[in-house]
């Protein structure tokens, strides 16, 4: 059997397992999320670590998120993996672009895991969405941000969009002494035990006007995938004068994080600044502080 036979079948044997374990599971996660919120906050993170048991997707964890406490969790962001990478890490919802609340099927997952829907295209809908963070962070749970605004190749960090932790600066003031902030800097670095170069990880990564059904499927076909996640310690969101120091300072610090990864694998060195953008270094010297801007 060819190469390309064999990869076809495995995804085909992959794709299957998938709908059999996801498909039954969906209306059990309607149900608790009905009746036990604990439950429904913690099945998703037990159906994701086997859905990477399933992919082949090993996970080599770094740090851990913190319990007890709301945690905003500000991530790098490379492909459709992330969902189930970071799924698996922990018990976490995501923030996540309108648009995936119309993709067929994927819509449906979104929502059974409580994700929060972000218009970025009306500027009066972000107080809708810091509504609704608002109320999970005062329930204790962690929320992921991809600050990129949109997914890499996985071989750089993308500048981060200051204005997408607006939401999170409306949303915080409340609880603002319980919430922590956490960074969690996602590589994928290894394919069938051999590390990844940087040629090679546009084909795990999926980017751009990359259609999703296309790319999953030569993942699949890839085999086994592990990916590094280093968890930055928690720091309380009081700790930040507002959205810009948290979007500078997270940045820096994933982007440090990525390096340090990377330069485990071929080419690492040069590949992510350790300076953050120029978008996150801005400030206006005369410019007046919102009261959405401050944290309390």
């Amino acid at each position: 059997m060819t190469p390309m036979a064999t990869g076809s079948l495995r995804a085909s044997a992959v794709l299957a397992a998938f709908f059999g374990l996801t498909v039954p599971l969906m209306p059990v996660q309607a149900i608790l999320l009905r009746v036990s919120d604990r439950a429904a906050r913690r099945f998703p993170h037990w159906y994701h670590r086997q859905v990477c048991r399933l992919l082949g997707v090993k996970l080599n964890i770094e740090g851990s998120v913190a319990k007890g406490a709301p945690v905003l969790l500000v991530c790098n962001h490379t492909s459709w993996l992330d969902i189930p990478v970071l799924s698996a890490l922990a018990p976490v919802s995501f923030v996540a672009k309108l648009e995936v609340g119309s993709w067929p099927f994927v819509s449906a997952l979104a929502r059974l895991q409580r994700s929060v829907f972000v218009d970025r295209t009306r500027r009066l809908a972000a107080g809708d969405a810091a509504n609704a963070i608002t109320m999970r962070l005062q329930q204790g749970d962690t929320i992921v941000l991809f600050p990129e605004g949109t997914s890499s190749d996985g071989n750089r960090v993308l500048p981060f969009k200051t204005s997408l932790f607006g939401a999170v600066a409306g949303a915080t003031v409340p609880a603002a002494e319980q919430v922590v902030v956490q960074t969690a800097a996602v590589v994928y670095t290894h394919m069938h035990g051999v590390p990844v170069t940087r040629a090679e990880r546009p084909r795990i990564g999926w980017y751009g006007d990359m259609e999703m059904t296309s790319h999953a499927w030569g993942v699949l076909k890839s085999g086994a995938i592990t990916v590094t996640i280093k968890v930055g310690p928690p720091v309380p969101l009081t700790d930040f004068k507002d959205r810009k120091d948290l979007a500078l300072k997270s940045e820096r610090a994933i982007r440090r994080d990525v390096l340090a990864i990377l330069r485990g694998r071929p080419d690492g060195d040069e590949l992510v600044p350790v300076e953050p953008s120029e978008e996150a270094r801005r400030t206006k010297v005369a410019a007046p502080v919102r009261k959405s801007d401050k944290w309390t």
